[in-house]
């Protein structure tokens, strides 16, 4: 099976909205809490896995992720939304800066809240993943 236009298209246009929300997001929590830790992009991970952990919920009524909806939310917009690599950068960065224990909140706090927040979002959308 191969992948449409349709389908390339969905995901490009969710993750151009994605990314644009993640930067005025980052922005946002970086004016509000400063720069001395990486906020934004805490903010972003979680809200994104919360999110996610909603649309996996509602679109996932017994029955795999496969359809326009998914594609465009959750691979795209959500996908654009979260970023990994710029949680990887900013923890690289406060420990080679000798802060090493912003470094290890930054890993602790994103993996277990973002689980935490994926959770809360299936559980609030009324389902399990």
């Amino acid at each position: 099976m191969g992948i449409s236009w349709g389908s390339i298209m969905l995901v490009a246009v969710g993750g151009a909205f994605g990314g644009m929300a993640r930067v005025a997001t980052s922005n946002l929590f970086a004016k509000w809490l400063g720069i001395a830790f990486p906020w934004g992009t805490l903010a972003v991970n979680l809200l994104g896995a919360f999110a996610l952990g909603w649309v996996a919920s509602t679109l996932n009524q017994g029955s795999p992720p496969f359809g326009d909806a998914w594609l465009f939310v959750a691979v795209g917009l959500l996908g654009g939304f979260t970023t990994v690599s710029s949680f990887s950068l900013q923890t690289l960065g406060l420990w080679e800066s000798g802060m090493g224990g912003k470094a290890l909140a930054n890993i602790t706090s994103t993996l277990t809240l973002g689980v935490a927040a994926l959770g809360l979002g299936a559980w609030l959308a009324g389902g399990g993943l």
